[in-house]
C-alpha cells in the first residue's frame, strides 16, 4: 500500500538493522543545521557582556557560559569516541590531540568560546562528510566519561549528539529571554 508506514520498534533488542538505519544525507543535513544554528546563536552571544555571559539562573547549568562549555565538551568527547569505529581523517586535527573532561571550564570569554566552537563545528561537519551509509548501521563500542562500556548504534549516537545540542541551545534561548535578549536562531527549514 503506497504511503503506508511500517512500524519501527523502539526497543533496541527488538529493532532490526533496517529499523536503526538512516541515510548519510540526514546526518549531513543536521551537521549543516548545527553549524548554521551555532553561528546564528554565537552572533547573539558575541554581544553579551561578561556579566551576562556568566549570569546565574536556576537551571542545572547555571549560566550561558556553563551551557556552552557543556555542549562543547560533550561534542568534543563524542567526536573522539566516534573515531573508534574506523579511521577518520578529522580526528587528526590538532584540536583532538588532548583530552577534555566534564569538570573543566574551557572559556575565559565569549570570544574564546566562539573561536573554539567554530573550529569544532568545522570538524563535526567534516566528520559528517566522511561517513559512509554502512557506518550508520554499525554499533560503536565506547567508554563513557565514567568508564562504563557501551555498544550502541552509530547512527543513533550521531543523532544523539545533534539532539543534545538542540536541547541545550533551547536552554540558552531561555536564559537569553530571561535577560530580555531577542534570540530566534533555531530554524531547521533555513538549511533545507
Amino acid at each position: 500500500m503506497e504511503g503506508a508506514r511500517r512500524s519501527v520498534s523502539l526497543d533496541r533488542d527488538k529493532a532490526t538493522t533496517e529499523d536503526r538505519f538512516m541515510v548519510i544525507e540526514t546526518v549531513q543535513l543536521f551537521a549543516r543545521y548545527n553549524a548554521a544554528t551555532n553561528r546564528k546563536m554565537n552572533t547573539i552571544l558575541s554581544g553579551l557582556t561578561i556579566e551576562q555571559w556568566r549570569k546565574e539562573f536556576a537551571g542545572f547549568f547555571k549560566s550561558v557560559d556553563a551551557l556552552c562549555n557543556h555542549i562543547y565538551i560533550a561534542d568534543f568527547n563524542w567526536l573522539k569516541r566516534f573515531s573508534g569505529l574506523r579511521s577518520f581523517s578529522y580526528i587528526k586535527a590538532p584540536l583532538f590531540h588532548g583530552s577534555i573532561t566534564f569538570d573543566q571550564m574551557l572559556f575565559g570569554s565569549v570570544e574564546e568560546y566562539i573561536s573554539m566552537r567554530d573550529e569544532l563545528d568545522e570538524q563535526l561537519t567534516g566528520f559528517a562528510g566522511e561517513l559512509r551509509n554502512d557506518d550508520l548501521a554499525m554499533d560503536l563500542k565506547y567508554l563513557d566519561s565514567r568508564g562504563n562500556e557501551f555498544a550502541k548504534n552509530f547512527g543513533g549516537l550521531i543523532m544523539h549528539v545533534f539532539n543534545h545540542q538542540t536541547h541545550h541551545r533551547a536552554m540558552i534561548s531561555l536564559y537569553l529571554e530571561e535577560m530580555g535578549i531577542a534570540n530566534d536562531y533555531s530554524n531547521l527549514s533555513g538549511v533545507l
